[in-house]
Parts: C-alpha cells; structure tokens; sequence
C-alpha cells in the first residue's frame, strides 16, 4: 500500500476535521464558561464591598455638609461652630438615648448647635458618631480631646474636619478656658490662641 494514500487518505482528512471540530466546540465551551463565570462574580449594588463604599460615600457628604452649616457666619459674626468651641467646658459627652449626656457627671447634659444638628440629622438615621477636638499643645505636639465619644469606630467610618481658628478676643478669659479645656495659647505675643481641628468620625452601627 503507498505510504502517501495511508497519511493523506480520504479517511484521515474526516479524522482531522474531527478533532478540528472538536477543539473549536471545546474552545467554544470554555469561552461560554468563562463568561458565565465573570458575569456571575461581577459586582453588583447588593453586593458588599459597592454598598460600604456607597455607605461611605453617603456619610462623607452628611458629614461634610454639616460641619459647613455649624461653621457658616455672616459678616463679623462668630459660627455655630466656633460658639460650641467657645462654650465647651471640657466634658465628654456621650448619647443615652435621650441626650447627650456628661461622663463626669450625669446631670449634666449638652446644649449645643452640634447637639440639635446631630439629633435631628443623625440619631434618627442610625448613625453613630463621635466629635474630637485636636489643638496643638504648649509643647509643638498636636493632642486631641474628645467633645463626644460613643464608642470605637467600625472599619467603614469615615472622617470630615473642619478648621476652626481661636484668637484671645473670642475667649475673653483665657486662663479659665484653657483650665477648662485644656487647649493652650500657642502664641502669646499676639491675639491667636490656637486652631482647632474639629474632626466628625461618622460610621454606620
């Protein structure tokens, strides 16, 4: 028998498109499995990591909006923001269902701009939140004390600041102030007293 009709023979071109038409159905197949598979793991909006990042998103905007109102004022006219500073005597204040009340003594409970935003805003929408005021000290460092406290933070908090500047005429007295507070004047050749780093740490519960 001659080697060529073995090799080239009309039986064996049906054997080859055989296996060609198996390798293109078995390429076909692992294209539609592949695809399948990316469509079924693709993120969607239900799914977890889109709807932190949404929730984020979410609470960097409240946040930021809020800080902006306390801290609008008219012409020579001082904040809300900056009154709430000026008026805090140096408690931490923490929510107890009904109001935001003093750890050191729980008769005492806040009135504040900051208080009447948060309970209208905040607190109906489930949102915890604590308030830090950090200052720089006598020593060049920067220290932080909180003005309300709730408790640690989750992972997904996020956090909005707002600067707020002290002079020695907004205070008045500075020596009580800074007994109360515990924020020193960093400069007292002129009238700045300090800046006041007003940071909202906002998370869902």
């Amino acid at each position: 028998m001659n080697r060529g009709n073995i090799l080239f023979g009309t039986g064996n071109d049906k054997l080859a498109q055989m296996h060609t038409l198996e390798a293109i159905m078995a390429s076909t197949i692992m294209v539609v499995i592949i695809v399948f598979a990316v469509q079924a793991t693709s993120l969607t909006p239900l799914t977890s990591s889109t709807a932190n990042a949404h929730i984020e998103a979410q609470l960097q905007t409240i946040g930021q909006d809020m800080l902006s109102a306390l801290d609008y004022s008219q012409y020579d006219q001082t904040s809300d923001l900056k009154k709430d500073i000026l008026d805090w005597n140096g408690d931490e204040y923490a929510w107890s269902g009904d109001s935001y009340e003093s750890r050191a003594n729980a008769n005492a409970t806040l009135n504040s701009s900051m208080k009447y935003m948060f309970t209208y805003i905040l607190i109906p929408r489930g949102i915890a939140h604590n308030v830090q005021f950090s200052h720089m000290s006598d020593t060049g460092r920067f220290s932080s004390i909180f003005y309300i406290y709730n408790g640690d933070p989750s992972d997904n908090a996020v956090i909005v600041s707002r600067k707020v500047l002290l002079s020695n005429p907004d205070i008045g007295n500075t020596s009580i102030f800074q007994i109360n507070t515990g924020i020193v004047d960093i400069d007292d050749t002129t009238d700045l007293y300090n800046i006041i780093d007003v940071k909202l740490i906002l998370w869902r519960m």
